[in-house]
């Protein structure tokens, strides 16, 4: 298979497939190594590079979305409202999952000194957090991670991207809450 069938085959399936889809199966699919596919998703991001569209990378998996600079555009097409931005205590629930991940939710209550049960939820439903396993404990209390969204939303392809935090800093819970938010795509909230 030449490069130029290949790149036209990965834009195929990674347009059709619609959610992202992991390196792994475009490895299988095209019977290459994964540093082609990742050369072959450059040079496609390279022919988007004067258009709408972009692959992104989310952690191992590649989806194609519209660039940020549109999104006014496809929200005023389709009438999409904004939708509520995260709470002060989401965002601190996010970041405690984000730098700790995974955990449980008795953890996070620790961390935050208050219930947690209604923003957890809230954060599962906007697909940002999803539970991962069961801990080895008794009880077997269940696993948080945040999700392929979380990274869609905050803008960023990995963990790594998150803001450091110093580890001699005094920043509380909501100085970390606000570092996090300043990477938020509201047009995914």
């Amino acid at each position: 298979m030449d490069i130029k069938e290949l790149i036209n085959g990965l834009e195929a399936v990674i347009f059709a497939n619609g959610e992202p889809i992991s390196i792994q199966r475009l490895c299988q699919t095209f019977e290459v190594e994964p540093d082609t596919v990742r050369s072959a998703v450059m040079a496609l991001n390279d022919k988007y590079k004067d258009t709408a569209l972009e692959i992104v990378t989310l952690e191992n998996t590649f989806q194609i979305c519209t660039k940020k600079e549109y999104a006014q555009h496809i929200k005023k097409a389709f009438d999409i409202k904004r939708k509520t931005p995260l709470s002060q205590a989401a965002l601190e629930v996010l970041a405690v999952v984000a730098y700790n991940q995974p955990v449980t939710k008795a953890f996070i209550e620790q961390v935050r000194g208050v219930d947690c049960s209604g923003v957890m939820m809230t954060l599962i439903e906007k697909e940002l957090i999803e539970e991962v396993g069961r801990l080895e404990l008794p009880g077997r209390p269940l696993l948080y991670s945040t999700t392929k969204n979380f990274l869609r939303c905050f803008s960023i392809s990995d963990l790594s991207e998150l803001p450091q935090i110093p580890k001699d800093s005094t920043d509380t819970l909501p100085d970390v809450a606000e570092q996090l938010s300043v990477g938020v795509d509201d047009n995914e909230e």
